[in-house]
């Protein structure tokens, strides 16, 4: 199906960052100055599940592949009370800097452009600026924090003003993601099953929820600060630490519940940030990486078989490897590229953490059998 293009124009947009850098190019979206932690993805497919992954919050994202908004935009169907092509109900990302703006997307599943997706939800974009000479830079440099603005057509964006402003950008992993994007309230989703996963929710993915549907788990998703004594109240089979945004020592309280989670061996599986909060819990620690890892493409090395998995990432911390010695926790997988930490295991209690997307969304679907290994320690 085409869609029809009729958004209204937008006029020039800027992209500044704490360097000094400056992109001058064109907007889409909506009209508006945003801030954030600009970083990169090298993804070539999967925009609607990207912009919509939680772990992106604060985060202006750039795509380094260079035509992006072909497809358009899916429509919002459900699968068992779960959007099906989404990873959250809304745009999660501050701002979406692209090389090329497809404007008239063809496929059957297209109910609108991107351009009208972003402008519904009030999230400025910029496209026409080399993605690749941006990317370059944060590599060297690392990931570093920017305004991007959109100006109304006609309007002439203030270069000099925005200079003076971004130094005084606030950095978003100083704050607490997580409760931006957590759910209030414990939220229930029925499969039909006779097993219970609790999902700690820090910005689940709805693919993490989706799959454990798929495997006949009910599902409660419960807010990030809940209690370790208010999760065992629902009386879980397993419990999901779930990805999310920002600096993972900032989920304070989270930390505490896994910790005491542990001490009753209750069966976890933790995605993304949730592998950082298992090593947090257990005593290890964690930092930050340069520049992360935003790919379809990354190479997870099991150290028990030597088989190497294609995953996809969305991550900014990891793990620091020495800090967890002697804490129960073992290393299980390694990143072939930089050596970082993919995976962990617990020795002697059920519990074990990725560090990429099992559920991709988008990526390969190599890794969905670490969610069949959650089922079986969860009792089946």
């Amino acid at each position: 199906m085409k869609a029809k293009d009729n958004t209204s124009k937008t006029g020039k947009a800027v992209l500044v960052l704490e360097d000094g850098s400056t992109f001058v190019a064109h907007g889409f979206g909506a009209t508006k100055k945003v801030s954030g932690e600009i970083v990169f993805s090298t993804s070539m497919v999967g925009y609607p599940e990207s912009l919509t992954d939680p772990s992106y919050k604060g985060q202006i994202l750039t795509f380094t592949y260079p035509l992006v908004g072909n497809y358009g935009i899916p429509p919002y169907d459900l699968e068992k009370g779960v959007l099906k092509y989404f990873e959250s109900d809304d745009i999660k990302v501050t701002g979406f800097v692209i090389h090329e703006l497809c404007r008239q997307p063809y496929h059957w599943a297209s109910t609108r452009t991107l351009d009208e997706w972003l402008k519904n939800e009030d999230v400025p974009g910029i496209f026409g600026i080399d993605t690749r000479k941006l990317t370059k830079k944060l590599r060297v440099k690392g990931v570093m924090l920017g305004i991007l603005e959109v100006c109304e057509e006609g309007e002439e964006p203030d270069l000099e003003k925005l200079l003076k402003e971004v130094e005084t950008v606030q950095d978003p992993n100083f704050t607490d993601l997580a409760k931006q994007v957590t759910v209030k309230e414990p939220v229930r989703y029925e499969a039909g099953g006779n097993k219970l996963a609790v999902v700690i929710d820090c910005g689940v993915k709805y693919g993490i929820l989706r799959n454990l549907l798929r495997r006949g788990f009910d599902v409660v998703r419960v807010p990030y600060d809940f209690s370790a004594e208010q999760i065992l109240d629902l009386k879980p089979d397993g419990v999901m630490i779930s990805n999310g945004p920002g600096d993972p020592k900032q989920c304070v309280k989270t930390v505490e519940a896994v910790r005491e989670l542990l001490d009753k061996d209750m069966p976890m599986m933790g995605v993304c940030l949730g592998t950082q909060i298992l090593a947090l819990a257990v005593g290890g620690d964690t930092y930050k990486l340069k520049y992360g890892h935003r790919s379809q493409n990354q190479p997870a090395l099991d150290l028990e078989t030597g088989r190497c998995y294609i995953t996809t990432q969305n991550h900014g911390y990891t793990v620091q490897r020495d800090s967890i010695k002697d804490t129960g926790l073992e290393e299980w997988f390694m990143n072939a590229n930089d050596k970082t930490v993919e995976g962990v295991k617990h020795k002697s209690k059920p519990a074990f953490a990725l560090q990429w997307h099992p559920e991709a969304s988008p990526g390969p679907y190599d890794t969905e059998f670490l969610f069949d290994r959650f089922r079986k320690v969860a009792g089946g």
